[in-house]
């Protein structure tokens, strides 16, 4: 039997006139260090007015059961239902250029379906570039500049700010991957970004590593998002790691030690910033971050340092 894409998705009756735009997305349920993609997504939608434009059948896409939506019970009755929505939202940029953002859970069946029906959805509007983005751990410390990984269907996508991996690695997939990957193989531009989260604030909302991400799709795209809350957000929360790293000296050591690190590499490579490749020259989470979790779960239950 064949498939109909439409099946999975239903998308409003007036949306405007599309062509050209971007789409961004991001998606809950994959590595995201830092809460690196949520940061940039609740961003965006707090501080640029939107509406929904198409909306996906989670029925069909969510397992339910493996995560299980939020129900409000009050004295003797159920009053709310957070039921999980993946949409895709219409915004527009600081000058009034409109712009998508596709975000919500992660499928959890479909993937392919699902990533024909984001094609159909590229073509029907116009898309000119799709692009993901989250976080990833990296054994560096907050206190050096943060580094972001760049990957696109066309090499000539990412530029010259960005340095590629030089070697080849297996990692699990997500919907994020198989979207870029499948878009290039159907011949449309994509592109993604993961910045490099300090591997003892990858349980944290980190705002810088969403700022930079941020910084790095204005750069992509061509447009002008606002920053002015997430900006503040970073402030507030460095000066907090700050404070919790100043008044222990064991964390403070271990700080010092990834500094240590990070400049030995940096300056013997003559790179600007550390990068995946060389994971041998970085101390993991267990040998130099366990202690700084540690530290910030007794200070603050985990929670993340801006709150």
């Amino acid at each position: 039997m064949g498939f109909d894409p439409e099946e999975l998705y239903e998308v409003d009756s007036d949306v405007p006139d599309l062509d050209g735009a971007v789409l961004l997305h991001f998606f809950d349920g994959f590595m995201d260090a830092g809460s690196t993609g949520r940061l940039v997504t609740d961003h965006l939608t707090n501080e640029v007015e939107n509406r929904v434009i198409a909306r996906f059948d989670v029925d069909r896409l969510i397992d339910y059961r493996s995560r299980r939506p939020p129900m409000t019970y009050a004295v003797d009755h159920w009053e709310d239902y957070e039921a999980p929505e993946l949409a895709v939202r219409l915004l527009h940029d600081t000058d009034g250029v409109p712009f998508l953002l596709l975000s919500g859970p992660e499928p959890d069946h479909e993937w392919e379906r699902f990533a024909t029906a984001v094609k159909h959805l590229v073509e029907r509007w116009g898309v000119r570039l799709t692009v993901g983005f989250h976080g990833i751990p990296m054994g560096a410390p907050h206190t050096r500049p943060l580094g972001v990984t760049a990957h696109a269907t066309r090499e000539s996508l990412i530029g010259g700010d960005h340095q590629p991996l030089p070697n080849r690695m297996q990692v699990p997939g997500s919907v994020s991957a198989l979207l870029e990957y499948r878009l290039g193989e159907w011949g449309h531009d994509a592109m993604g970004f993961a910045a490099h989260v300090p591997h003892y604030l990858a349980q944290s909302a980190y705002p810088s590593a969403a700022l930079l991400v941020l910084e790095c799709v204005e750069r992509a795209t061509g447009l002008h998002l606002p920053d002015g809350e997430l900006r503040v957000a970073a402030q507030v929360a460095t000066a907090e790691i700050d404070r919790q790293v100043a008044e222990s000296d064991e964390v403070a050591d271990v700080v010092r030690a990834l500094e240590r690190q990070y400049d030995t590499f940096v300056e013997a490579s003559g790179r600007d910033s550390l990068l995946a490749e060389s994971q041998e020259h970085m101390p993991t989470a267990e040998e130099l971050g366990s202690q700084f979790e540690r530290f910030l779960a007794e200070q603050g239950g985990g929670e993340s340092p801006e709150r």
